[in-house]
């Protein structure tokens, strides 16, 4: 509309679209972002708010205000937010100061990132995770107010693990972070006592059904599948070829580094969990993926990481869903029923496991290619080996046989 085009941020949009250009974005997505912006500044005109007053949790309510256009653009109170930000950096608005109780509880949660980083070994991806739950853990015990970590008691850990719990199915890692955040306030001695011991351990049905995989020929027509996709069909079946035949997990699919394939030796360096790092060979048929996502589909990205974003500016993933995604939209396409509605990418690496078990490999052989650190963690994929289970079965007592 007309009166779009003299709202209070008109005058910093021309920057905002030199610093999307900077990154990679294209005219046209830099174009969509000006026209969702527009509409973002006359809600803040209407509702009297000057881009020098606008702040992060300001523009996320503003630009709830203005409706998504369709699926798949983006949110607009998620690039109210990012301008808010563009507006700080360019010192239209000025940081607000923290209050006495932020400042101690911003010390607090980056004291307690060094410890994770320094002391526990957490990854860069689990690390989030844990000063997440941590500030929550704060949120719940005192609120806007002040820290006093003295008064913390059993009762406290106890409740905030029913409020955090509410609605999810399994919490081995929400007990996890807890418990490492209250380990860490009794070894700094902001506590008198371990309370990461009233933290109680939470139950896990081992055993309670097959690991979840798909046939060889299903894991041969869902590559099929996405290696036809006009659009980025390249990308998706390097990353899901990878996992169907060396095994890698999500988390480690989207960490290879353009450094970590050795092409003379024909080996690639896998970032495994706990900072741990193997070298698995590359046979030609990974190869040839790799290489042709790479000519045809990585675009100017400027960053190291194998596997970017297809859209500019081409970044790194945050987190392995884009993977989650990619499955299920080929096990849809390709008709196959998942034994559970949750898709997860463990799924090609449980299938290439009961693969290894069908065709009569051991399981410190399958615990090998799966680079388990523990046998416990191949275990699993014993119930698979019908033929040697049965060897250990007892007869079936029959009617007049010994008792």
């Amino acid at each position: 509309m007309p009166e779009y085009l003299h709202t209070c941020i008109e005058r910093y949009l021309d920057s905002f679209a030199q610093s999307l250009a900077a990154e990679n974005y294209t005219t046209g997505t830099i174009k969509t972002y000006r026209s969702i912006l527009r509409k973002v500044g006359h809600v803040m005109d209407v509702d009297g708010i000057s881009p020098s007053a606008l702040t992060l949790d300001m523009a996320e309510q503003v630009g709830r205000k203005v409706p998504r256009k369709m699926v798949g653009t983006v949110w607009p109170h998620r690039l109210a937010r990012r301008f808010a930000q563009h507006l700080l950096d360019i010192g239209v608005r000025q940081p607000v100061p923290l209050t006495e109780a932020q400042q101690a509880r911003v010390t607090l949660l980056t004291d307690f990132e060094t410890y994770l980083v320094k002391h526990r070994g957490l990854s860069s991806r689990s690390i989030p995770h844990a000063v997440g739950f941590a500030h929550r853990f704060l949120d719940h015990r005192f609120r806007d107010g002040p820290i006093d970590l003295g008064r913390l008691r059993p009762a406290d850990a106890l409740s905030f693990m029913e409020h955090a719990l509410t609605g999810r199915r399994h919490g081995q890692a929400v007990a996890t972070h807890v418990r490492n955040f209250l380990q860490y306030l009794f070894g700094c001695g902001a506590t008198a006592t371990n309370l990461a011991l009233s933290v109680p351990k939470m139950a896990r049905r081992w055993g309670a059904r097959l690991p979840r995989h798909l046939s060889p020929e299903g894991v041969e027509a869902v590559l099929a599948c996405v290696r036809n996709n006009p659009r980025h069909g390249a990308r998706d079946y390097a990353m899901l070829l990878i996992m169907a035949r060396l095994g890698l997990r999500a988390a480690e699919v989207i960490a290879i580094q353009l450094d970590d394939i050795d092409w003379r030796a024909g080996e690639l360096l896998v970032r495994g969990k706990g900072k741990l790092h193997d070298r698995l060979p590359i046979s030609s048929e990974l190869g040839e993926a790799l290489s042709r996502y790479l000519r045809e589909e990585r675009g100017p990205a400027s960053c190291r990481t194998m596997f970017v974003t297809h859209r500019a500016p081409h970044r790194p993933f945050k987190d392995g869903q884009i993977i989650n995604a990619v499955l299920k939209d080929a096990l849809k396409a390709t008709g196959q029923q998942p034994v559970t509605p949750y898709v997860g990418s463990h799924l090609l690496r449980h299938s290439l496991a009961t693969q290894l078990v069908n065709s009569g490999a051991s399981l410190d052989e399958v615990g090998d290619v799966l680079r388990h650190r523990s046998r416990s963690s191949t275990m699993i994929y014993a119930r698979l080996d019908i033929d040697g289970l049965r060897s250990l079965a007892m007869p079936w007592p029959v009617v007049g046989g010994a008792q």
